[in-house]
């Protein structure tokens, strides 16, 4: 899944691999992309990260949070985008977090207080 799909950049950099990619826009975005992911042949749909994600019957191995938290910051609690993150993610699943350093280090020390092995990498 990826939370800010933008153009769905991170569902064509898997193309060769046999995965499919759940591309969300999200609902408050300055940019409405959603069209261009479908015209690019992805699927996708629009989701307001402070509200639950319907999920059934799936789960996902691998979560893409490019900015999410930069963008939800001010509208809701992020702890609460996490604890939806844990709840869609299978067991052993992997999160990659992009954003600022100030938010990632607000997300580590809630990540390691659900005890997830977290860490913080520089591009």
């Amino acid at each position: 899944m990826d939370m800010n799909s933008y153009l769905g950049g991170f569902a064509a950099a898997l193309l060769k691999y046999p995965v499919w990619v759940m591309n969300v826009v999200p609902a408050n975005s300055d940019h409405d992309t959603l069209g261009v992911i479908y015209e690019r042949g992805f699927i996708g749909t629009y989701r307001d990260w402070c509200e639950a994600f319907s999920t059934y019957p799936r789960t996902y191995d691998l979560i893409h949070a490019s900015s999410v938290f930069s963008i939800y910051q001010d509208r809701c609690d992020i702890t609460y985008i996490l604890l939806e993150m844990d709840r869609i993610l299978r067991p052993e699943g992997t999160v990659i977090f992009k954003d600022t350093v100030e938010v990632l280090v607000k997300i580590k020390s809630i990540t390691d207080g659900m005890k997830w092995n977290s860490q913080i990498m520089d591009q």
